[in-house]
């Protein structure tokens, strides 16, 4: 649906956006993770048309962002990270402008605007000033703004930035919610956002993507290993190294805290190589007690801080 091709931005010297290439598909949720300054509003902003690329290639569906602005911004609903709202309107009265701003009929109009208060958790707060409202509400009324037209394609810069807990995890369910029919391409800096709402995350620094992939995937490109817990009996850690190293796959063997009788090991193997049935074999054959066998999940922080760490 989305095809973005060499995508570049600079300001003068500046690269903001630096060589972006990346298929985004029909109904995908895409979190685009990244450290504050890594090119993340920048990418969006050349996205949805609101800033020219300096060099590359943005497609959505057939049009092209150079000669087709026009068509491809009434594809996207676009909630910047600071959204322009008019504080002393009604929420009411100011989506029924946004209502009529976007082409939407006199008689389309209130049903739409109740759609999108039940969408967004709106009807409370409906006849009170913007101004009165929390930032959770007001980043409420900014999606559903978003989404007055009903864009085949959502973007959201940072729609949980300076929100409480509570009022994360309401943003959350509705993005999640809103995924189960649209495209959504939303950047943050959180990575339990990413982690919890995302179908795929890309991850930018310093204008490039350096990871893109659903959250266990990315978990393994940072540095292409895994490890490999084992807990046994009637061995020794000694000849479970000689044994162990021997297994193609299997870079190193490290030995745990030890317990009397058992012999608790980690194996840090190729994230290419699935060794576990290799492994299971030998303690299968050597007739070893077999108390714990498990892949260590690496977090997304630690990959995340690997990939995003200043040389």
């Amino acid at each position: 649906m989305i095809h973005i091709e060499h995508l570049t931005k600079r300001y003068g010297d500046t690269v903001a956006v630096n060589d972006v290439s990346l298929d985004i598909e029909k109904g995908e949720v895409l979190g685009l993770l990244g450290p504050n300054g890594a090119g993340k509003t920048t990418t969006l902003r050349v996205l949805t048309g609101y800033l020219p690329p300096t060099d590359g290639t943005i497609r959505v569906g057939e049009n092209d962002i150079r000669s087709d602005t026009l068509s491809i911004k009434g594809k996207i609903g676009y909630l910047p990270e600071s959204a322009p709202l008019y504080q002393n309107m009604l929420v009411y009265d100011y989506l029924m402008d946004v209502a009529a701003i976007r082409g939407i009929t006199p008689d389309r109009r209130m049903a739409r605007v109740r759609e999108l208060a039940s969408i967004c958790a709106l009807e409370n707060v409906m006849h009170k000033a913007i101004h009165e409202l929390s930032k959770g509400y007001r980043q409420r009324v900014g999606l559903a703004h978003a989404m007055m037209s009903d864009p085949e394609i959502l973007v959201l810069d940072e729609p949980t930035s300076g929100l409480d807990p509570n009022q994360i995890i309401e943003i959350r369910e509705i993005i999640k919610e809103v995924g189960k029919e649209k495209t959504v391409i939303f950047s943050t800096h959180i990575l339990s956002e990413a982690e919890a709402t995302c179908d795929r995350i890309v991850i930018i620094h310093k204008g490039k993507i350096v990871a893109d992939g659903a959250t266990e995937e990315l978990k393994q490109q940072a540095s292409g290993r895994y490890t490999l817990s084992i807990k046994l009996t009637g061995t020794t850690e000694a000849v479970c190294k000689d044994v162990f190293r021997a297994v193609t796959g299997v870079f190193e063997v490290k030995t745990g805290a030890p317990e009397e009788g058992q012999v608790s090991l980690q194996l840090s193997c190729d994230a290419a190589t699935d060794v576990r049935p290799s492994v299971y074999r030998i303690i299968r054959d050597k007739d070893w007690g077999l108390l714990e066998f498990h892949r260590e999940s690496r977090s997304l922080e630690t990959v995340f801080r690997e990939l995003t760490k200043e040389n």
